[in-house]
């Protein structure tokens, strides 16, 4: 699973490096996608599969499967680490998340997630009051937390 929070900055070569702890999950290369709320969502090649294969299990005469999965594969590009956990995000991916030189990783359980730092900072300024608020609404969905 991934969890945990980690900074880094892009280096000359707009290379992130992948945290050390995720590295062993990946076999050395991952899928990365546009995420949502402004971020990368990034994930073992198995998992994009079986995700993918979950959202192709929805109808595609709706128009949003459509647009969603387009917009998901279109953007989806393999990315591979070097030996030193290093990868490049391509540009494109890069821009759609705003990130230019400082990033944070977010371990998102089945997949981690790369934000612009003042994009996420401000994610987290904003959720963090609402935790417990948050929790309350899981809680009557029939989730139990700690």
């Amino acid at each position: 699973m991934f969890t945990g929070k980690y900074r880094h900055s892009l280096d000359d070569k707009n290379r992130i490096i992948v945290p050390s702890k995720f590295r062993t999950m990946l076999d050395g290369r991952f899928m990365a996608t546009r995420g949502l709320d402004g971020c990368l969502a990034c994930y073992p090649s198995d998992e994009f599969t079986r995700y993918i294969d979950g959202l192709s299990s929805l109808p595609v005469e709706k128009r949003e499967v459509r647009q969603y999965l387009r917009m998901i594969l279109a953007n989806a590009v393999e990315c591979e680490m070097d030996s030193q956990g290093r990868v490049v995000i391509p540009q494109e991916l890069r821009e759609s998340a705003a990130i230019k030189k400082d990033v944070v990783i977010i371990g998102a359980r089945n997949r981690f997630e790369v934000w612009a730092q003042d994009v996420y900072d401000k994610f987290e300024q904003d959720t963090s009051p609402l935790l417990e608020k948050l929790a309350e609404g899981l809680a009557d969905m029939g989730l139990k937390g700690s």
